[in-house]
């Protein structure tokens, strides 16, 4: 019987897709990126596809924080302007980079917002569950994101990877999220759970759902299109298209 949800944030909960497209339109016109670009359109595109690739190689250990901060703006204008290894070495375009960087974290929590529908079903499942997120963000970030959504207080723990010094879908993310789960229940008075009391809610295939089935807990895979629901090779305990649709399982 399902007591706790582990439950991840960015396009589970809050709309990171929409934030992170408005974030990087002000620094596309703020920093006259058009002088690279051909569009918007095609810059976006360019970040989106390196910045996915960034956060595999983060989630499974193989760069820093600190490399994925300043890569997502770098690789695009490095590209655009030639794609010449010596361009990594300028001064000019790593010092534009970190400050693109340091922009778009703010623009994108200022741009936050919850996904449709998310406030109600988050609220269904509270009353049933304890709610702990799970989030491979950058602490400080996800937690300003979570605390100005106005929902903090549905959730019984947050996890963040950075402060947990280990990313999903890293076995040892999910054991600290247990204890941390275990002591917050016990202070409230409950029960520890079991693993077989835990089931994940998560939209990252690699991050959410596969670590969950290396932890041996149950998982939700929130697909979010028919192409990934129908996709045999992803399999999951549950596979839902939105955060909704879950309500129809718990």
């Amino acid at each position: 019987m399902t007591k706790v949800i582990f439950i991840d944030w960015d396009d589970t909960i809050g709309d990171w897709a929409t934030s992170a497209l408005k974030a990087q339109q002000e620094v596309y016109n703020k920093h006259h990126f058009a002088e690279f670009w051909s569009s918007f359109e095609d810059y976006f595109a360019a970040y989106q596809e390196h910045n996915a690739w960034l956060w595999t190689e983060y989630a499974t250990g193989r760069i820093t924080k600190e490399f994925l901060a300043r890569d997502f703006t770098l690789y695009p204008l490095v590209q655009a302007l030639g794609g010449s290894e010596l361009l990594y070495q300028s001064k000019p375009l790593q010092t534009l980079a970190d400050t693109v960087c340091e922009e778009f974290l703010v623009l994108t929590n200022r741009f936050a917002q919850l996904l449709p529908g998310a406030k109600e079903t988050v609220d269904y499942l509270r009353s049933k569950y304890d709610l702990v997120i799970v989030s491979n963000g950058f602490t400080d970030v996800q937690y300003d994101k979570v605390n100005e959504s106005g929902i903090r207080d549905r959730f019984l723990e947050m996890v963040m990877s950075e402060e947990a010094g280990v990313n999903k879908p890293d076995k040892r993310f999910f054991e600290i999220a247990f204890e941390r789960t275990n002591k917050a229940r016990i202070a409230a008075g409950k029960q520890p759970v079991t693993k077989d009391e835990i089931i994940l809610i998560g939209d990252g295939y690699g991050s959410d759902i596969e670590g969950a089935k290396n932890f041996g807990i149950d998982q939700i895979f929130i697909c979010h299109n028919e192409e990934t629901l129908n996709d045999t090779s992803k399999t999951a305990t549950y596979k839902v298209m939105s955060l909704a649709d879950v309500a129809d399982i718990l």
